[in-house]
C-alpha cells in the first residue's frame, strides 16, 4: 500500500515482518499507559496529520481510528519515536475510555507481581 508518509519519517522506521510498528498510547498530562495499537506507514501519516489517532487492525485487516465507534477518542498532542525506531509513544488526550472493554486503560485488569526473592 502507498502512503503519504514524510519519507524521511517513513526512512527511519524498523517494522515488523508484517510492516507494522506498535504504537504506545500514553495520557500526556499524567503519564498512564493507555493502550497498545499498531500503525502502518499510513496509519502513521494520518495520525500525524489529522491529529487523531489511526491504528492499524491486525484482525480486521482496516484502519480504525479511535473513537469514531465508541466516541471515545485520542487527541493527539505528541508522536516520539523510541531510540531503536521500532516503537511509538503517542501522547494523547484520551477521551473516556482507551480500552475496548470500557476501562480507562488496557492495563489494569491483570497486574502481574514480580517474583519473589527479587
Amino acid at each position: 500500500m502507498t502512503s503519504n508518509l514524510d519519507p524521511a519519517v517513513a526512512a527511519r522506521l524498523k517494522r515488523s515482518a508484517d510492516g507494522l510498528v506498535p504504537a504506545i498510547a500514553q495520557q500526556y498530562d499524567t503519564g498512564e499507559v493507555l493502550m497498545l495499537g499498531w500503525m502502518d506507514d499510513e496509519a502513521l501519516h494520518r495520525t500525524l496529520t489529522t491529529g487523531r489517532c489511526t491504528y492499524w487492525s491486525r484482525s480486521r485487516r482496516e484502519y480504525w481510528v479511535k473513537g469514531d465507534t465508541s466516541g471515545h477518542f485520542q487527541h493527539v498532542k505528541s508522536v516520539a519515536l523510541d531510540c531503536d525506531a521500532d516503537t511509538l509513544l503517542v501522547k494523547v488526550d484520551q477521551v473516556g475510555a482507551a480500552c475496548h472493554t470500557g476501562n480507562r486503560t488496557c492495563f489494569d485488569a491483570d497486574v502481574l507481581l514480580p517474583a519473589t526473592g527479587q
